[in-house]
């Protein structure tokens, strides 16, 4: 009998400052989705941990950036395939605000390979993990697909 997808919880957040979202191009480190693709930050959750906890964890480890706040916009599900594996990702999309500071990658071969503001007149030319289009429509940064 087959065991099923792996499942993949992860909690990532849109940033908006000055009219730009922070974004992270996926690196071939990625598990889960294609490299390449612009994605929020944020990311797994460890074994019992809050999402807020790792929201704040996965911000520092990824941008070095602190989060002041952050709230929750909804809970997604997605199905992916990648490197043999296939995924069952449930995202926890938050909006959140970050202290001051430039984004810098700090975790060398982590699954981004760099992160910057994206200004949004320019983020629908980018290609999107499925999370990030989704987190940028709620936010109102995309239009929805009619």
């Amino acid at each position: 009998m087959s065991e099923g997808p792996r499942l993949r919880v992860g909690a990532y957040a849109v940033i908006v400052r000055d009219s730009a979202v922070l974004l992270s191009r996926l690196s071939e480190a990625s598990p889960v989705f294609e490299p390449g693709a612009w994605h929020l930050p944020g990311g797994g959750l460890d074994p019992g941990e809050q999402p807020g906890e790792a929201l704040t964890r996965e911000l520092q480890e990824e941008a070095g950036l602190e989060v002041m706040s952050s709230r929750l916009l909804d809970v997604r599900s997605y199905l992916a395939h990648r490197n043999g594996i296939d995924w069952h990702v449930v995202g926890l999309l938050h909006s959140a605000r970050v202290g001051p500071g430039e984004p810098v990658v700090t975790e060398v071969g982590g699954s981004a390979d760099a992160i910057r503001w994206v200004p949004i007149d320019e983020i629908d030319r980018l290609p999107l993990s499925p999370p990030t289009a989704d987190g940028l429509r709620m936010a109102e940064l995309l239009p929805v697909p009619a």
